[in-house]
């Protein structure tokens, strides 16, 4: 009586174990379980007595499919009746339940049992193909390129199917990792140093994917890189990612989006084609399709929320060149459920224009959310679309303020089309938009800005006062008067000659002006090369702003010359005060065009040469100096009479007047030479000077020049001297002297002779200390030349050299202008040398025959 009474008391107690259970027996078994393993005893579980379970026929009902499972008539247990694969069962649903109906008869009863199949790491990491084939242009794929690649799937769940990637070893990729959400890793090819096809035209990696069992299993696909030369333009999205929502219900043909890219190549180069690479899931393959020439993306299958909520595809663009460059980007496609109530969205508060300099966190808009359903359909949610500049932020149930959530800036936008956009929890979700109008007011936070940093303006000089030099713009983005530009002259410096000496400094001002409104900059007068040729000065430019603001712009004007200065004859270096009226009444003869005729005056300048002088040696030497620059300082000198050829030239740059073949008695006593000097400017400017050679015996010659130096140390070594009486009374005197002097005279010259034959043959400046070989072109300038130096001896004492050189900063002559004797760069230099030194220069060549 007692056992009955425990057994009636164990089922009691084993109902109400049940009825708290709700009256469900759960279980629990490993995938790939053998055949015969007890899962559970569910005789005893179910508080059945031993034999009862058989007795009773205690099994399980058919429920559609085979469950792998069966009960044990004999002992009651839940055994394994064949393989349990959680893959083939559940796919990648967690937790895997079976639902098991077991019947008991007499009476009769049903038991509900649920089996979970947990998961074993049974399957490794398959990748889409074994092998994976890339095309990488050499050099114009920079390091740093990104290539993504198709990530293995693995059947398992959990960490069993948490998927790791390693890549072989590569001195030019390595592999990053991308995490797509919370769901999947994506790896990407990362290049890191740039392609050499020539040095490796292959390259040969492996990637390998590992799950998080344990073992852990792997799966490898090989990467075949081929390196390619590519054209420079690789095409490219206009998005990175295409994020794009449909309902479940979409029918098959449904355009998905269309994606664009484009290719700033031409022609072939820029013909793009699209194609789908990566399927995340891959079952992803079958649901879309895109359109290689358009790029717009179809459904090809049913879409099922409950199987795949969210897609991941990449796109691939390439382009046709040769070889062709490739670019990616990503579309989400997310699967929505469906739903009948759209949220509802008002506009309470509107407060427009906004100011640009508003600082962020300033509301602009109130705004009331609403939706007829409940529950999760009627829970709203709400963004902002564009995402900047504003930003939504929740008040409180149902409310939203929009505020500013970056700087404005009007001139970058000056409007803001918002849209509101709300979505309800549904499935799938329902949304509403409500569209704002956002101006934006100006301030004024921008300076005027002019075009360029510093303008140059060339200018011709003797221009009317009151032209127009420049025209400056500056531009201001804002508006009104923000925007409205006023512009004034900033001192400056001026640079030239009158500039830097001579009246001192002088205001940019005096110079220039600008007009306040068009910016215009006029002439205040007329500009003088040689007075001014640079002016540098500052405009500015200032806005009606409050505060004003401004900006600078440097000015440098630079004045052109014209030619409107004729030459100017210099009188011979160390000569006496009245050598120099001669010159000066030589000069005044100039004209500002081409020489017409010869001009007679008082204004003569006297040479002597000796008789027998060679062919070539220098009797005297014109000098002058033009005050303009370039071609129209560039002088050249003519013999303008005698226009038949006689025994003396002028050398055409130098002024140089030298013999044309040796003299003779036949030559006469007495020359007259008239000698224009021209300027290369148009229209050429001329000068004309007068100089008288006189024909005297080599001793003669010698003593006249002896006389000369010791009356006036100043003389030109070249002989130009003054004319008329002074010369008549001169060449008496040396006659005297001559004929006292001659023995003496000839011994000396002897010696002299015999020094020159013997002393080394190099050109010395006059005056004490130790030698310095000096030569000078025919242009002027000091370099050596063996065809145009001379030897230029003075006994130990002299007093002085006059040898000068102008050297003026000219442009080299057109080609062919000089002649054969000249020098291909123009000058205006002049020079002279001693009394003294036209001594020892006619001893040192002495006359021939």
């Amino acid at each position: 009586m007692g056992e009955r009474c425990c057994a009636v008391l164990r089922v009691l107690v084993l109902q109400a174990a049940w009825a708290l259970a709700g009256g469900q027996v759960r279980y629990s078994v490993p995938e790939e379980a053998k055949a015969g393993t007890v899962v559970g005893r569910l005789a005893q579980d179910l508080g059945l007595e031993a034999g009862e379970a058989e007795a009773r026929r205690l099994r399980l009902v058919a429920q559609g499919r085979r469950a792998s499972v069966e009960v044990s008539g004999a002992s009651g247990a839940l055994l394994v009746s064949s393989r349990l694969d959680r893959e083939e069962l559940c796919g990648k649903s967690a937790p895997c339940a079976l639902r098991l109906e077991v019947l008991l008869e007499r009476p009769l009863r049903v038991f509900h049992v649920q089996l979970e199949v947990t998961d074993i790491n049974d399957n490794a990491p398959i990748f889409p193909a074994a092998r994976k084939n890339l095309s990488i242009a050499e050099f114009t794929t920079l390091p740093g390129s990104r290539f993504p690649l198709e990530g293995a799937s693995d059947a398992d769940i959990g960490a069993n199917a948490q998927l790791s990637y390693t890549l072989s070893p590569s001195e030019h990729f390595s592999l990053d990792l991308q995490k797509s959400g919370e769901r999947n890793i994506e790896p990407e090819l990362v290049l890191t140093k740039s392609l050499d096809r020539e040095t490796i035209p292959v390259h040969r990696l492996v990637l390998t994917a590992t799950d998080g069992g344990r073992p852990s299993l792997t799966g490898t696909m090989e990467l075949l890189i081929s390196v390619l030369d590519a054209n420079d333009n690789a095409p490219h999205f206009n998005q990175s990612v295409y994020k794009v929502q449909l309902p479940e219900n979409a029918t098959e043909g449904t355009l998905v989006t269309r994606v664009n890219a484009t290719d700033p190549d031409e022609g072939i180069n820029s013909e793009v084609t699209y194609a789908l690479t990566n399927f995340i899931p891959p079952s992803g393959r079958d649901v879309i399709s895109i359109n290689p020439k358009t790029g717009e993306i179809h459904l090809t299958a049913t879409l099922d929320y409950e199987e795949v909520s969210v897609f991941d595809f990449r796109i691939e663009v390439r382009d046709q060149g040769i070889p062709p460059l490739s670019g990616h980007c990503k579309l989400e496609l997310e699967v929505l459920d469906v739903n009948d109530n759209a949220p509802e969205v008002w506009v309470t508060s509107l407060s427009v224009p906004v100011p640009e300099d508003a600082s962020v966190g300033t509301v602009v808009a109130l705004l009331s959310v609403s939706d007829r359903d409940s529950g999760a359909n009627g829970r709203v949610r709400c963004w902002v679309w564009p995402a900047a500049p504003f930003g939504l932020e929740a008040t409180f149930a149902g409310s939203y303020s929009l505020v500013l959530r970056e700087a404005l800036d009007r001139e970058r936008v000056s409007e803001y089309e918002v849209e509101v956009r709300a979505e309800d929890g549904g499935a799938p979700a329902l949304g509403a938009r409500r569209g704002l109008r956002v101006p934006v007011s100006d301030v004024n936070d921008n300076a005027p800005l002019f075009a360029q940093a510093v303008y140059t303006v060339l200018a011709r000089e003797n221009n009317a006062a009151g032209a127009e030099l420049a025209r400056l713009w500056a531009r201001d983005p804002d508006e009104a008067g923000n925007g409205r530009v006023s512009y004034s002259v900033w001192e400056g410096a001026a640079g030239g000659v009158g500039a830097a000496a001579g009246s001192g400094w002088r205001a940019a001002s005096s110079y220039v002006s600008v007009d306040a409104e068009s910016g215009r900059v006029w002439a205040l007068q007329p500009l003088d090369y040689e007075e001014l040729q640079v002016l540098q000065f500052e405009v500015r430019a200032v806005d009606a702003g409050e505060p004003p603001l401004c900006g600078n712009a440097t000015v440098q004007l630079f004045v052109l010359d014209e030619n409107d200065n004729a030459p100017a004859l210099l009188p011979p270096a160390g000569s006496a005060p009245e050598a120099g009226a001669v010159a000066a009444e030589a000069a005044s003869s100039s004209s500002s065009s081409s020489f017409v005729g010869p001009v007679s005056g008082s204004g003569t300048l006297w040479a002597w040469a000796a008789w027998g002088a060679p062919a070539g040696q220098v009797v005297a030497k014109i000098r002058a100096v033009d005050a303009d620059s370039g071609y129209n300082a560039w002088l050249r000198y003519e013999l303008w009479e005698p226009r038949a050829k006689g025994p003396f030239r002028v050398g055409l740059y130098s002024g140089e007047v030298s013999t044309a073949r040796p003299l003779d008695e036949a030559d006469g006593a007495r020359h007259t030479l008239l000698i224009v000097v021209r300027d290369h400017g148009e229209p050429a400017r001329s000068a004309t000077a007068t100089l008288s050679v006189s024909l005297l015996e080599a001793n003669e010659a010698a003593l006249a020049a002896g006389s000369s130096a010791s009356s006036s140390g100043s003389r030109s070594a070249v002989g130009v001297d003054v004319g008329g009486a002074a010369a008549s009374a001169a060449t008496n005197v040396w006659l005297v002297v001559a004929i006292c002097a001659v023995s003496s005279l000839f011994l000396l010259a002897l010696v002299l002779y015999g020094a020159s034959r013997w002393a080394p043959r190099a050109a010395v400046l006059s005056g004490p200390g130790p030698t310095t070989l000096v030569c000078a072109s025919e242009v002027g300038s000091w370099s050596y030349s063996q065809r145009h130096s001379r030897s230029l001896c003075v006994a130990d004492g002299a007093a002085k050299s006059d040898l000068m050189v102008f050297s003026p900063n000219f442009p080299p002559p057109p080609p062919g202008a000089a002649p054969k004797d000249t020098q291909p760069e123009p000058s205006a230099l002049l020079h002279t040398v001693s009394a003294s030194s036209f001594v020892s220069s006619a001893l040192s060549h002495p006359p021939s025959g």
